[in-house]
């Protein structure tokens, strides 16, 4: 198989080359409205999947999810675009059953190196017990992977991204910074130790937290990924009618994201999902590095739940078994001018 440093073939990476939280919602505004009463769940509040009743028992969950090489080694890009492409469901609290590839590749690129990044997203989507059930394939210059995911939830317990109450408490189950990260991976200056860290994070799926926080009262939930946690904190607090309010020394990170964000390593996307805050108004008093942090776009990101304080603590326990990064980072507050806060 030949050496490509797959990262080194696209402008931006992973999640980060997401069309920003504000440009997209311009363009669906104009989309014609669909009705249907099984539809739970559309795209009037950007939530993560789709949510579509069968029966009063079953609910099917069906979500999208595809980028650009976030990894240089095949293998762990399709380990972390599966990942990345499950979590949507895990967000609504489902379970995922079916997945199909999705696929752009050079039509002079090893095939070997196809075969690889399909390998990886298959054993992700093994260990998420779903079947992965085929997919489609384009010839592209720029090397592109993810999955179409269908899952299963009862249409009386799915999680929303909205329904967040004041006085709950934040919790996010992995550190921020992978967008810096993989900013610094693409100019040659990351260290081993920061590599390794959100190698790992990414590739891990939402799947052992999700079952954790299933045992508990979920108001709203989301997945952090392309629009940070300043962008989809945002769609919550707005949803929600509320405040969030981000305690910036509480945030989990991963290592040496301070010195790369120092030097100025921050991902575009960052400054749109900043943009998007300010259209519903942020305020902030924290460090310029954690406020770029808080926008940082993140690829296959934690969870981030608004739960009851008194279940805040059981909660984080629990997690922290499974040797989670988690942490409370916040808590929702009466709606202010503001939706974001962060302190």
């Amino acid at each position: 198989m030949e050496k490509v440093y797959l990262t080194k073939l696209a402008p931006n990476c992973g999640c980060a080359a997401k069309v920003g939280p504000g440009t997209l919602a311009g363009v669906l505004c104009g989309l014609p409205k669909f009705q249907d009463s099984h539809l739970l769940v559309g795209t009037e509040t950007s939530d993560d999947a789709a949510v579509y009743k069968i029966s009063d028992e079953l609910a099917m969950i069906q979500t999208l999810d595809f980028f650009t090489p976030v990894a240089d080694d095949p293998y762990d890009f399709g380990q972390i675009a599966a990942a990345n492409a499950l979590s949507d469901v895990y967000a609504m609290g489902g379970e995922p059953k079916t997945a199909l590839n999705i696929v752009a590749f050079p039509k002079d690129m090893d095939t070997a190196i196809l075969g690889e990044i399909l390998k990886g997203g298959a054993d992700k989507v093994l260990e998420a017990g779903a079947v992965l059930a085929g997919g489609h394939t384009i010839q592209d210059d720029t090397p592109k992977y993810g999955l179409s995911v269908t899952g299963f939830v009862h249409p009386d317990k799915f999680w929303k991204n909205y329904g967040a109450q004041t006085g709950d408490k934040l919790i996010l189950t992995k550190p921020l910074g992978a967008g810096i990260i993989n900013t610094a991976i693409k100019a040659d200056l990351v260290s081993e130790r920061a590599r390794e860290a959100v190698l790992k994070s990414m590739k891990t799926l939402n799947k052992y937290a999700c079952e954790i926080l299933k045992k508990y009262t979920i108001h709203a939930c989301t997945d952090i990924t392309g629009f940070g946690l300043g962008g989809h904190g945002t769609e919550m607090a707005a949803g929600s009618d509320k405040t969030l309010v981000i305690d910036s020394q509480a945030l989990p990170i991963f290592p040496d994201v301070e010195e790369y964000a120092s030097m100025g390593l921050i991902p575009g996307g960052a400054y749109r999902n900043r943009e998007f805050a300010a259209k519903t108004g942020y305020v902030s008093t924290a460090k310029l590095w954690l406020e770029d942090l808080v926008f940082d776009p993140q690829t296959s990101g934690g969870l981030l739940a608004a739960v009851p304080a008194e279940e805040a603590d059981e909660i984080l326990r629990e997690l922290k078994e499974l040797s989670l990064s988690c942490a409370v980072i916040g808590e929702v507050i009466d709606r202010e001018k503001h939706t974001l806060l962060i302190r």
